[in-house]
C-alpha cells in the first residue's frame, strides 16, 4: 500500500514511469472488468488503453483518503467500458432489413453458458450475488444495495458461492481426467 501511494504521487506529478508500473500492476484486473462489460477482446484492449489515459489525465483528483486506488481505477475502467459500448463504432448491417445495429448487441453472448449452468445449481441468494458481480459488472457495494442485504452478508454470499463453484469444477475436472486415463489405457 505504501509503495502504491508513492507510485500514485509520482503519477500525479506526471511521471510516465509510475504510469507504466501501475499499468503492469493493475492492467490485468481492469482488463477483466472491461471484458466482462463489453464482451469483445479487441474493443476491450482499446478501452483499457483509454482507461489508462483517463487515469493519467485525472490522477490529480484521486484522493487516497476516500478509498483505495484500485477502487477508483475500477470505476474509471467501468465507466470507460460502458461509454465505449454506447459509442461503439462497430456497426453491422443486417442482410434482410438494411438496419445498422451495434455488433455486440447483435451477437448472442454464449461465453458463460457452461458457467451459468453451474450457477443455476446454487442457492438463489448465492446465484443472484454471482450474477450481479460477475455478469452485470456491479461492485460489491452496488450489488449488496440491489439485493438489500448488509455488505458483509453479501460478501459472504459471493465467497460461499465461489467455493461451491470451485468444488463443482474440481469434481468435473477429476472425472474428466479419469475418463481420459481410461481411454488412453
Amino acid at each position: 500500500m505504501e509503495e502504491d501511494l508513492s507510485l500514485i504521487k509520482r503519477l500525479q506529478e506526471k511521471d510516465a514511469t509510475a504510469l507504466s508500473l501501475l499499468y503492469d500492476q493493475y492492467a490485468p484486473a481492469l482488463n477483466g472488468v472491461i471484458v466482462r462489460i463489453c464482451r469483445d477482446e479487441v474493443l476491450a484492449e482499446e478501452l483499457l488503453q483509454e482507461t489508462f489515459m483517463k487515469i493519467w489525465d485525472k490522477a490529480a483528483i484521486y484522493d487516497p483518503k476516500k478509498g483505495r486506488f484500485y477502487t477508483w481505477a475500477y470505476r474509471v475502467a467501468k465507466n470507460t467500458a460502458l461509454n465505449g459500448i454506447r459509442n461503439s463504432k462497430k456497426l453491422i448491417q443486417t442482410e434482410d432489413m438494411g438496419v445498422y445495429t451495434n455488433k455486440a448487441a447483435a451477437e448472442p453472448i454464449d461465453d458463460y453458458s457452461e458457467l451459468k449452468g453451474s450457477i443455476h445449481q446454487l442457492d438463489q441468494h448465492h446465484r443472484e450475488a454471482i450474477e450481479l458481480v460477475y455478469f452485470k459488472g456491479l461492485t460489491h457495494r452496488e450489488a449488496h444495495e440491489e439485493m438489500g442485504v448488509p455488505l458483509g452478508t453479501f460478501k459472504s454470499y459471493v465467497s460461499q458461492a465461489l467455493k461451491k463453484l470451485r468444488a463443482t469444477y474440481q469434481k468435473q475436472l477429476l472425472l474428466f481426467i479419469s475418463l481420459i486415463e481410461m481411454v488412453v489405457s
